[in-house]
């Protein structure tokens, strides 16, 4: 599957915006403006104005949103969803930015943080489900986690989000196992 670079940049930001929600002992990663500004210095979006406790309540309200397309029961009810989200006054426009080929941009010049993130952040989405891989948006598997990912894999076999270290700590943890049953057999 092709992926243009500013849809790949667009889905880390999905990615990491929905994963910021509390859970458990994990604190909210969007708790005050802050926080906010920088989670927008990580993912290097720009902003006419400073971000306030309002454009924090928007994307909170937007993160919401963006984790109910990976959790909709089919492409039809994510596909409502993501309609939603683009439905934002977004601007289709052409641009050749930062060296790279001619692409699209999806919002509308000085428009609110979270409408930009909105639109930009759903055209991303609305491009796997036309691409018929929507299966590519996963939660993590590992008992405890409630991480979310999109599996670039070629073979879509990902299993795992890379944040909390999952993988490699369920396969040590079934290494020691069969390790443990194996001197158990042995001895």
């Amino acid at each position: 599957m092709l992926i243009s670079h500013d849809s790949r940049r667009a889905l880390d930001v999905v990615v990491d915006l929905v994963n910021s929600a509390p859970v458990g002992d994990q604190p909210d990663g969007l708790s005050d403006a802050q926080a906010l500004k920088a989670f927008m210095s990580r993912h290097h979006i720009g902003a006419t104005e400073l971000p306030g406790e309002q454009h924090v309540a928007a994307v909170v309200l937007l993160r919401e949103r963006l984790s109910r397309v990976f959790s909709a029961r089919d492409d039809r009810a994510a596909a409502l969803i993501v309609n939603e989200l683009v439905a934002t006054g977004a601007t289709p426009r052409l641009t050749d930015h930062d060296g790279h080929s001619w692409h699209m941009h999806y919002f509308a010049p000085g428009c609110a943080l979270a409408d930009y993130l909105a639109a930009n952040c759903g055209m991303a989405l609305a491009s796997l489900i036309v691409a018929g891989e929507r299966n590519r948006l996963c939660h993590c598997q590992a008992p405890d986690c409630r991480q979310v990912f999109v599996d670039l894999s070629r073979n879509r076999s990902r299993r795992y989000c890379d944040g909390r270290g999952c993988g490699n700590r369920l396969h040590v943890a079934a290494y020691r196992a069969r390790r443990r049953e194996a001197e158990t057999e042995a001895g």
